[in-house]
């Protein structure tokens, strides 16, 4: 699943919502009776291998070798007495036609096989949907809620979302009538809802579909066949859709509101006990804080986040939050405080053996250093971050830090270029400049040698 992108809040501490969770073990259908062979579409290559491997065959099962397979799904179906199920398959092998037709010639559905032309994925959808009419019949919910879900997951490949999410509604549907079980599948049919509004950019109707999951949840003992129960679940959805709505919120400035909604997206992330999640959602916290302007607040719920992200020794979260740390103290005038910490931070990566906080922290230091207009000790830290960007072998990583050095370089040379520019009261020193700029040689000292018979601003007397 794609992750809907922040504006505001970086993208960075939200991972994609991932799959549906697997709260049923993948079943497998039983291969129908009648053969493959019908796959050989010649009439008389059909008869000639009939003749010659199969003696004494009626002609309803040879007209099952010859038919497709479509064909012979529906009349086993129609055989049976599942008409229901027969008109539900022809309406979703029509509906996969319309998507093809609609995409046009050079789209990526249009290279594709049809369902009809996929004999795997019709047996699933004709034991699925069968068991699930047959349930009905009986009025058997749960197993109707049962086989829909199968079918659901059934269909993982990227050009079957559209069939996948089909079912996923259907037995949404199907788990409201569902009075059993105290709520179980209900609350499935919630969180699939919720994850297929969210991917759809819903991020409102999600937060209601993964607030009544969280509800249904509640005080329960239940598990998915992963291990994780119902109610860490939908704390890890309601704090990344919290988040989500929270980061809309501070795009339309409306920084209360959002400070309000990332205090329930902590409160879900502590209630999780996922202790990484606590800490991105603290580190969210004090942005919004920041971002309202009360930042004595949001240094102290990053004090929290730089707590938890040095106890996991995570690198990446370590190098957000001083980040955010000196980016706060700056803003408040405080540079010289903001390099104290900075230089903390460092030593605290060397002693832990983290090279990518290492990086992080040099980097952050010659920013800082940048800034004030300390070009010396910029380009010192900014060498210092390409070096250990170099030992971790990152590429990218190492450009980055080399665009870095270029511009603390770039900087540095611009104090004395910028001195002679402006004691520059003739065109002899001008001409000196220009001379450095065709060369890039080091800064010119020296004016070139004045025209005999001409005075120079430099030889005339004081």
């Amino acid at each position: 699943m794609s992750p809907v992108q922040m504006k505001v809040l970086p993208q960075a501490v939200l991972q994609s919502p991932g799959e549906h969770p697997k709260f049923i073990k993948q079943p497998l259908c039983p291969p129908l009776e009648f053969a493959r062979i019908h796959l050989i579409k010649d009439k008389d290559a059909i008869d000639d291998y009939l003749a010659k491997n199969i003696k004494g065959v009626s002609a309803q099962e040879a007209a099952a070798y010859r038919n497709s397979y479509k064909k012979n799904i529906c009349i086993d179906m129609l055989r049976r007495g599942y008409h229901k199920s027969f008109s539900e398959l022809l309406t979703l092998i029509q509906k996969w036609n319309a998507f093809r037709e609609a995409a046009g010639p050079g789209s990526a559905i249009w290279h594709e096989k049809s369902l009809e032309e996929q004999p795997d994925k019709l047996d699933q959808l004709s034991h699925f949907l069968t068991g699930a009419e047959a349930a009905r019949r009986a009025g058997h919910y749960e197993k109707v809620y049962d086989n829909q879900l199968s079918l659901a997951c059934c269909f993982n490949d990227p050009e079957d979302k559209w069939l996948s999410n089909y079912f996923y509604e259907q037995s949404y549907n199907t788990a409201q009538l569902v009075e059993i079980d105290g709520g179980k599948r209900k609350a499935q049919a919630y969180v699939n809802m919720g994850l297929i509004e969210e991917e759809e950019g819903h991020v409102t109707k999600a937060a209601e579909h993964f607030e009544t999951f969280y509800e249904l949840t509640e005080g329960t003992s239940w598990m998915d066949e992963t291990g994780h129960t119902y109610t860490s679940l939908a704390c890890q959805h309601l704090w990344r859709i919290y988040t989500l709505l929270a980061d809309k919120m501070l795009e339309n400035k409306q920084h209360q509101e959002a400070i309000k909604m990332l205090i329930k997206a902590l409160k879900m992330a502590k209630e999780g006990g996922d202790i990484k999640m606590h800490g991105e959602a603290a580190y969210c916290l004090s942005l919004g804080y920041h971002f309202s302007g009360e930042n004595e607040t949001a240094l102290a719920v990053l004090n929290t986040s730089v707590e938890i992200f040095t106890s996991l020794s995570d690198s990446a979260g370590l190098g957000r939050a001083y980040a955010a740390v000196a980016k706060i103290l700056a803003s408040q005038g405080k540079s010289s405080e903001a390099v104290k910490y900075l230089g903390e931070f460092m030593k605290d990566a060397e002693s832990a053996n983290l090279s990518q906080s290492l990086v992080d922290a040099n980097v952050l230091l010659g920013k800082v250093h940048n800034e004030r207009g300390n070009y010396n000790e910029a380009l010192g830290y900014f060498n210092q971050a390409s070096e250990a960007a170099k030992a971790l072998n990152n590429l990218p990583l190492v450009a980055e830090t080399e665009s870095y050095c270029g511009i603390a370089k770039a900087h540095q040379l611009m104090v004395p270029f910028n001195s002679h520019v402006a004691a520059a009261a003739d065109p002899l020193s001008l001409q000196c400049l220009l001379a450095w700029k065709q060369n890039r040689s080091d800064m010119c000292t020296d004016p070139l040698p004045a025209e005999p018979g001409k005075e120079t601003s430099h030889s005339k007397p004081l």
